[in-house]
């Protein structure tokens, strides 16, 4: 009886091998397909993967100009570069916390310089100079960012994130 019970339980731990086999043979090519039709869309996706920042009008720092042009309108979602620009005029910074806690900031670039940082409360320049930003607009909503202590609407820039 034993002998038949041993051969019986021998042949089940074979059948159990070969389907376990099957089973992560199956598992891997699965899992493959979905790696290659994820690389596929990754490859189809504009933005932070692909470096294709879409690059906005840059801010200028200066004392006799207006910061921006018009408001910005961004995409929730969407990967931008801009350009912070001072001119020298003056000992200036561009402050907006409440824009900055909203984006995913990727790098900010200073000097050919790239920093990674966590968060941004505010930049400041002691002179003339080029900083870019490079991030991703997070929640959409209505934000500005202003020269700290100015009151003109000029020395203001206001994004929509939608």
């Amino acid at each position: 009886m034993s002998n038949i019970l041993n051969s019986h339980y021998s042949s089940m731990l074979r059948r159990r091998k070969v389907v376990n086999r099957l089973g992560l043979g199956l598992g891997m090519l699965c899992l493959s397909m979905l790696c290659l039709f994820q690389i596929g869309n990754v490859s189809a996706n504009a933005g932070l993967f692909t470096g294709g920042a879409t690059k906005l009008e840059a801010l200028t720092l200066s004392v006799m100009t207006p910061l921006a042009k018009a408001p910005y309108v961004l995409k929730s979602g969407g990967y931008y570069e801009i350009d912070i620009i001072c001119d020298g005029s003056g000992e200036l910074a561009l402050g907006g916390a409440e824009f900055f806690r909203n984006i995913w900031i990727d790098e900010i670039i200073i000097n050919e310089i790239e920093i990674r940082p966590l968060g941004l409360n505010s930049l400041e320049f002691d002179d003339e100079g080029t900083t870019t930003i490079k991030f991703i607009a997070i929640r959409p909503g209505n934000y500005s960012v202003r020269i700290p202590g100015s009151k003109g609407e000029s020395q203001r820039a206001i994004f929509q994130i939608r």
